[in-house]
């Protein structure tokens, strides 16, 4: 079971991953509004890490790959997610 603690790591990670992608970090950027200025104050950011997070699991290959990267099992972006601000919530709108 993932604690808050290694949530923040493995947010960490995901931001680092998603920073070293050149093609994912602008759709990220994009998405969200946030400038490659905000990405960087934002890193130790929990909220932050979790907005991080919830990008990634939108889409299974990034998953994977992130996974496969960090040497992590694909469960555990999820279980992260769950323990960071506003991971608790779900909203169906």
């Amino acid at each position: 079971m993932v604690g808050r603690d290694e949530a923040e790591l493995i947010g960490l990670q995901a931001a680092a991953w998603l920073a070293a992608n050149d093609e994912l970090l602008p759709v990220f950027l994009g998405a969200t509004g946030a400038s490659v200025e905000d990405f960087r104050t934002g890193l130790s950011d929990p909220g932050f890490q979790g907005a991080v997070l919830d990008f990634l699991l939108m889409d299974d290959a990034w998953v994977r790959a992130f996974c496969d990267e960090a040497g992590l099992t694909y469960d555990l972006p999820f279980q992260a997610r769950q323990h960071l601000p506003g991971g608790g919530e779900v909203h169906w709108t």
